[in-house]
């Protein structure tokens, strides 16, 4: 299965936090991060990364479209 990031550049305040989680899916730019990839394989530390946004600005989607991420 594959799954999908999206990062609202509106909402992200940069703080970095997703690229140190993982680094090889989400990437810091000079004012917002960005997923490397469109898609990538299930990947728990997305889900991790979307948890700790602390603007909430990451949102992770499965290969049927739900919202899976970030998590209750």
């Amino acid at each position: 299965m594959t799954w999908k990031a999206a990062i609202d550049s509106r909402q992200c305040m940069a703080s970095g936090m997703c690229a140190n989680i993982a680094p090889d899916l989400f990437v810091l730019g000079e004012s917002y991060s960005r997923p490397v990839k469109e898609e990538f394989e299930e990947d728990e530390r997305a889900l991790d990364a979307a948890d700790v946004c602390p603007a909430m600005a990451i949102s992770v989607y499965n290969d049927g479209g739900e919202v899976i991420g970030p998590r209750p």
